[in-house]
């Protein structure tokens, strides 16, 4: 995963983070955004009662108190609270004048605490905070494609190439993978092509090999989405170097879960595993190298009540044990 600097992320397509039309300018008045208050009536619904039409307009000044550098950590929890009941939130957040750029903002500030690394658990919290809301518009159909299209999402790079396994790290890097992982979860091709125009696959990898369980699962269900999509499948099997560098920490994880199983990380890696089996090449190079515990039955006990979970793994076997051509 490179580093954000070299993204020019702010300004990226759909006319800037800073939204559809407007640049990411500060935004200093006293009332809400006006282009948000416009573009989103349906939080203002005729027979909405005065007491709804409070929660909303504390929404809207929550969201410019964003822009008060003495107002924003409070509004930053406050918002990351709500993000999964307020539907329109998303939208509003991408089109406040200068609300994207006080998010990253909080994102660069953390920067020379990387390295050497000195994240301490109150700054974790508060850039976390901003990177839920990141997440909230990364996930929403109408803000996905402006997320990606400015390449915010390089800016968290820097997060998940820390190495540090102190608590503020890795929930650092955690939350950074859920913004990655909201936007793979779409299945939309276009966000594909930008990640793999990335380095998120080595980053990822890096994190597979060295996280927290929980930082591994969210790693490898990214990796797994990338080689569910055609392009991604091609691109990782396209060198011998990619498909190594996939399969043998692939291979790392399940020696690992021998002694530390984990049904929900199993789950991904035979589900990539399986993929990996649909290009004819690398199903050929991964008949010697499949790890013995997925063979021999060590796993029979973690996957007893995951029907799908064993389905893919007798399905990889069989596809292991037929005759492959390398013909196109």
């Amino acid at each position: 995963m490179s580093t954000a600097g070299s993204s020019g992320a702010s300004n990226g397509g759909g006319g800037g983070a800073g939204g559809g039309g407007g640049g990411p300018a500060g935004s200093t008045g006293t009332s809400p955004p006006s282009g948000a208050m416009a573009g989103h009536e349906g939080m203002h619904s005729g027979g909405a009662g005065r007491g709804e039409q409070e929660a909303e307009q504390k929404i809207y000044h929550l969201v410019l108190d964003l822009s008060f550098p003495e107002k924003r950590e409070s509004a930053l929890l406050e918002l990351s609270k709500k993000r999964e009941t307020v539907e329109c939130l998303a939208p509003i957040l991408w089109h406040s004048v200068g609300t994207i750029a006080a998010l990253l903002q909080e994102i660069v500030t953390i920067y020379p605490l990387l390295s050497p690394p000195k994240l301490k658990a109150h700054a974790s919290n508060r850039v976390c905070n901003a990177l839920a809301l990141l997440q909230c518009v990364a996930s929403h159909h109408e803000t996905r494609s402006l997320f990606m299209n400015a390449h915010i999402p390089l800016f968290l790079y820097p997060f998940l190439n820390t190495t540090s396994k102190t608590r503020p790290f890795e929930y650092l890097r955690l939350t950074s993978l859920g913004v990655i992982g909201a936007l793979v979860k779409m299945d939309d091709p276009d966000v594909i092509n930008f990640l793999l125009s990335t380095e998120i696959i080595p980053l990822c990898l890096r994190i597979m090999e060295t996280g927290s369980e929980l930082s591994k699962t969210v790693a490898t269900f990214i990796v797994q989405k990338i080689l569910l999509d055609d392009v991604g499948l091609q691109y990782i099997c396209a060198t011998y170097e990619r498909f190594y560098a996939v399969s043998t920490v692939l291979g790392s994880m399940v020696t690992s879960l021998v002694d530390q199983p984990s049904q929900r990380l199993l789950k991904h890696i035979i589900r990539c595993y399986l993929r990996l089996c649909d290009n004819p090449r690398a199903r050929e190079a991964l008949r010697p190298c499949l790890p013995e515990p997925l063979r021999d039955g060590t796993f029979a006990r973690v996957l007893k009540d995951d029907a799908s979970s064993k389905r893919w793994l007798s399905q990889l076997l069989v596809h292991l044990s037929e005759p492959v051509s390398t013909t196109k």
